[in-house]
């Protein structure tokens, strides 16, 4: 017959009272013992005083006291609590007992093993509750002929050794968890060095970028400041620009003439050489026509000296290359010498060569600010065409963007050290160990995941796809209260460490799924289990290293190291 641990109190023989046994009315527990000595000149119930029995009434099967206190040894008070009918008990002026059972239940001593109390229901039922009572002693009425025998001794041991194989193993736990804090202290450290280099990064390519805005500015204005040419105005180089153009392509067009023709050479020189070969494999060497043996041993010939020869022809390909036209990527970019080309009017400025240094800078710097103020009053129209630019500019605007993209990379990298710097990672920073990393447990039809610092998720096992059950949000203390497992793989009693997942995929005709990931003491990483509470709303147990700080520290948590 299964019995639920929840209804039991333990108690501690070692650490309670020294009271003798035999002295003792049968049930009574060590820190009651002082209510039941020097009872035989009368008993005070124990939450009444006022109300007084005979040595007679102690255990005699009958509840006379309204909190139950006469029966320490029998279930005759077992049905004590506040929802009690009416019974006509003595000292009870209501006429109802209005109380709960002031003792806890049956006093088993268990010799050999742990002490403790049996729920008053048990008490001689006809059923040896060894869970409980291995000593047998709650059935001493031996009730349907039920005697328990004794079995503290076995019991006892097997406990023992399950409890120390339990401390071994909370032992390595915290072990594990030792490591993992040292671990997450070098990866927060390195988080936090990451930060400080991406800060000094940024700073240089700041300024980097400042420059080269510096530089295109210049540029762009040196550019606009020049006296424009009028259309069609070039110069001499212009000119030979213009020239040489011409030029190549008359030449471009004879060559691709004279490629055509040697595509047709080719193509007969293949015809013949086809006829003789097959001429020479044709031929009846025993017919003696030295006409025929000639033109075989010419073939040959020629063939020999063919093969000998190292082919330094003009590939098809050289060919094409020099027969496209000409762009920025091939050829000739004449754009570059037509954009930059300078003005006749530019030989002015050459002067400014044979100065000395300090002159030439200043009259340069002078000539710029004239010629800035002749473009800024309309005297004078810039030198670029609208939607163009120069060669130089084109390259230092290049330069400029490319360093403002460096810019916003680290910065954005920046930030998402920072808001990692700033993330809750539980006492010690011990989630940082295990983040992005995953447990899973098969329940039914569904596959459950857990990705610590990530998700929780629910995968059919029918292939219809993963639902997102909450995403990480931040950490929670509650207070747990399941029985104990024998293989450890429970929460049990006391303060438990929960993970609260938030803002996941939206229920159909219901709220967004959350989970609350409850923790417990483990030495590796596993998820036990899953329960649904209500719609949506899920219940994960998971054992960990990480959640063994209540045993270091049960009632409060640890200030968080910031190193």
């Amino acid at each position: 017959m299964y019995r639920s641990r929840g209804l039991v109190l333990l108690g501690t023989i070692l650490s309670l009272g020294s009271a003798s046994a035999a002295s003792l009315p049968r049930g009574v527990g060590p820190e009651f013992a002082k209510y039941y000595e020097n009872i035989r000149d009368g008993f005070s119930c124990i939450g009444h005083p006022n109300v007084r029995l005979g040595f007679s009434q102690i255990n005699d099967n009958s509840c006379d006291c309204p909190d139950g206190s006469d029966e320490p040894g029998t279930a005759a008070c077992a049905y004590l609590n506040d929802r009690s009918p009416p019974q006509p008990l003595p000292g009870s002026s209501s006429g109802s007992t209005n109380t709960t059972n002031v003792l806890p239940g049956f006093w088993c001593a268990n010799a050999g093993h742990l002490a403790t109390y049996v729920p008053f229901l048990y008490v001689n039922d006809g059923v040896c509750d060894y869970e409980l009572c291995c000593d047998g002693t709650e059935e001493y009425g031996g009730v349907g002929g039920v005697k328990c025998e004794n079995r503290c001794n076995e019991i006892g041991k097997e406990y023992r050794r399950m409890e120390g194989e339990r401390k071994k193993a909370q032992e390595k736990a915290l072990n594990k968890r030792k490591t993992m804090v040292t671990e997450a202290k070098v990866l927060r450290r390195d988080v936090e060095a990451k930060v400080a280099s991406l800060r000094q990064q940024i700073q240089k390519l700041t300024a980097k970028r400042d420059e080269l805005e510096k530089r295109y500015e210049e540029i762009k204005r040196a550019d606009e400041s020049k006296v424009v040419r009028s259309e069609g105005e070039g110069g001499k180089l212009g000119v030979l620009v213009g020239l040489a153009k011409d030029r190549i392509a008359e030449l471009r067009e004879s060559l691709e003439k004279v490629v055509e023709n040697r595509r047709e050479l080719r193509a007969k020189v293949d015809e013949l050489e086809g006829i003789l070969r097959r001429f020479k494999e044709e031929y009846n060497p025993n017919f003696n026509d030295e006409g025929v043996k000639r033109a075989v041993k010419g073939w040959e010939d020629y063939a020999a000296r063919v093969a000998g020869e190292s082919n330094s022809a003009v590939s098809d390909a050289e060919l094409r290359d020099v027969l496209s036209e000409d762009s920025e990527d091939t050829g000739i970019n004449w754009k570059e010498f037509e954009e930059e080309e300078a003005s006749d009017t530019d030989i002015i400025y050459n002067l400014q060569a044979y100065l000395p240094a300090f002159a030439r800078d200043f009259v340069q710097s002078k000539l710029k600010l004239l010629h800035f103020w002749l473009v800024d009053n309309g005297l004078v129209a810039e030198n670029t065409k609208p939607g163009t630019e120069s060669h130089a500019a084109r390259s230092a605007r290049e330069a400029k963007d490319a360093a403002g993209k460096d810019v916003t990379k680290k910065e954005r990298e920046l930030s998402d050290q920072e808001k990692d710097l700033e993330l809750d990672y539980g006492v010690d920073d011990i989630f940082r160990v295990l983040k992005d990393k995953c447990v899973s447990t098969d329940a039914g039809e569904y596959e459950y995941e857990l990705c610590w610092m990530g998700s929780t998720s629910q995968k059919s096992k029918k292939g219809h796809g993963k639902t997102n059950m909450g995403r990480y949000k931040s950490i929670d203390y509650e207070m747990a209260d399941e029985e104990d497992r024998a293989d450890g793989k429970s929460l049990g009693r006391g303060r438990r460490m929960v993970l609260r997942y938030e803002d996941g995929q939206q229920c159909w005709n219901g709220p967004k799924r959350s989970t609350a990931v409850w923790l417990a003491c483990s030495e590796t990483e596993e998820l036990w289990k899953v329960s649904e509470l209500e719609k949506c709303v899920y219940k994960m147990e998971v054992g960990t290293p990480a959640a063994c700080d209540e045993l270091v520290e049960a009632t409060q948590p640890r200030a968080k190291d910031e190193l």
